[in-house]
């Protein structure tokens, strides 16, 4: 009760904030000396609890500090930006003043009892953004501020997907022609997928383009999907057998294919190329390491004869689980990193060689949702507002976690599951503020339950387009927080970096001084 206490006085002295009589300095020079006391004082806060292990209440005390001075922050902005447009329609200052100062004078009753009421009500967070529930025009003023304060990386993100679409679709062009009769995998066209491709990046200068590529087994071959039981319940990895088929057949035998069962292997030798099994296999399996070798050595032998190398520069770049190049021009520049997979079924998961844990066995093929995940961000580009702000909300914090502990796949996990979740509709520059608190506190309840459900599997709520095999569908949701759970100091670190968070937010959020 303190701590709501403490809350409703600081808003309350916003509010009715007092005149100095003789007082020379101008409103903004003012407020911006009070946004820096307030700023002062939280850091004295965080620097005493620092200095000592916190306990649950006083991470709840902190939280509570942090939310009243970025509602103060807040606060100060609005008042900022409303004498700001009121400068540029032709009021005068004094007129200004005098009308702001009417309405905290006229209005201090109804304010008091509506903070009383809420204060009597609300939580945390839910209490400290209920002063903006008053209208339109103020939420408007906030979104409208809050998206010139902050400094958007400038990106032209479509008009490096379709740049790098184009270009992938002329390698998928050669791709046809070159691996032709051949036993390497078949590849098809390529799918763009991660930040990029969803429209969002956390880089501001070094964006990565990624596409995944669907493999098929080659004629005489088949590909056996097999989930590895050994690996904990978080992680699917599978493997993939390749099996050789029967190809004794009258058509194959017109196209002269010898039948890698029946025919003796000196004939296999002299008469035809490898199977699968003796070039990109070990011990039956598809192999990741070698296959990526497969793809450098592909992509190195078509590029001259795309048309863009006659006015780009190819440099392939080292990894061992996937095809990384950039490609530059004069003027531009473009990191692709090409990773290839399996598809599961007809649906839209695959196993693939991206890895999801630093030290991924070669022949492991962990299973993939990007591709899901990039269709959901389709759909949601279909059903929101021209001037919805989803994107710029994920961007925004992605931003904020660098050097933070938090990966941005966790923020984007929290975006998915809010944009299921919200109406599309309330995603608009108006809600920008109550978007981003959304976020934060999303983040914060699932660090204090120490759970975060994975966005894709077991989620029975996705929209009718997104295909997804039955056991994926029905399957409980991984944990992407079964670390914390399990560590009782990772979820203790978790913690103090959310208030780094937070922190950040509030420093990001206040005017330039």
């Amino acid at each position: 009760m303190n701590s709501i206490v403490l809350l409703f006085v600081v808003l309350k002295s916003l509010i009715l904030y007092p005149q100095l009589v003789g007082d020379s300095w101008d409103e903004e020079t003012r407020f911006r000396m009070e946004v820096r006391a307030k700023e002062l004082e939280w850091e004295r806060i965080q620097q005493e609890l620092e200095a000592e292990q916190l306990t649950p209440k006083q991470v709840q005390i902190l939280q509570l500090s942090a939310v009243a001075v970025l509602v103060f922050l807040i606060s100060v902005l609005w008042l900022m930006g409303c004498k700001r447009s009121m400068r540029r329609e032709g009021h005068e200052e004094d007129n200004n003043e005098e009308e702001v100062g009417n309405v905290a004078v006229n209005g201090e009753d109804n304010i008091e009892n509506e903070l009383v009421n809420e204060a009597a009500n609300a939580e945390n967070n839910d209490f400290a953004w209920a002063v903006y529930e008053g209208g339109n025009d103020l939420d408007d003023n906030t979104g409208r501020i809050l998206m010139e304060l902050i400094q958007w990386p400038v990106q032209e993100l479509q008009a490096g997907c379709e740049w790098s679409k184009n270009l992938m679709d002329n390698f998928a062009l050669y791709f046809g022609h070159v691996l032709a009769n051949s036993f390497y995998p078949g590849l098809q066209r390529a799918i763009g997928v991660g930040s990029a491709f969803e429209g969002w990046s956390p880089r501001e200068q070094d964006v990565v383009y990624q596409v995944l590529i669907p493999m098929t087994p080659p004629q005489g071959h088949s590909f056996h999907l097999e989930l590895d039981s050994a690996e904990e319940r978080h992680v699917r990895n599978f493997r993939v057998r390749v099996q050789l088929e029967c190809t004794c057949t009258k058509e194959q035998q017109e196209e002269s294919m010898l039948c890698f069962l029946h025919h003796p292997e000196e004939e296999l030798r002299s008469n035809q190329d490898p199977s699968l099994l003796d070039t990109l296999c070990t011990d039956s399996y598809l192999d990741v390491q070698k296959t990526a070798r497969w793809f450098y050595q592909l992509v190195r032998a078509i590029w001259p004869a795309l048309p863009q190398s006659h006015n780009w520069h190819l440099k392939l770049l080292p990894s061992t689980r996937s095809c990384q190049f950039q490609v530059t021009s004069r003027r531009e520049s473009f990191r692709i990193e090409m990773f290839f997979g399996v598809r599961r079924g007809d649906s839209d998961i695959f196993v693939s060689s991206q890895p999801i844990e630093a030290h991924t066995q070669s022949t492991a093929w962990p299973e993939t949702y990007a591709v899901a995940e990039a269709k959901f961000f389709q759909y949601i580009a279909r059903q929101v507002p021209s001037d919805s702000l989803h994107l710029r909300c994920l961007q925004f914090f992605s931003h904020l976690l660098l050097g933070i502990g938090f990966s941005t796949y966790t923020m984007k996990t929290i975006v998915m599951h809010l944009l299921n979740t919200i109406p599309v509709s309330q995603w608009s520059r108006r809600h920008f503020l109550r978007r981003l608190t959304d976020i934060s506190e999303s983040l914060r309840l699932s660090l204090e339950v120490q759970r975060l459900n994975h966005f894709i599997v077991g989620n029975q709520r996705l929209p009718e387009k997104i295909s997804l095999p039955q056991d994926v569908q029905t399957a409980e949701p991984p944990n992407l927080f079964h670390r914390l759970a399990m560590d009782p100091a990772a979820h203790s670190k978790g913690m103090g970096e959310y208030l780094d968070l937070q922190r950040r937010l509030v420093a990001v959020l206040k005017p330039d001084d």
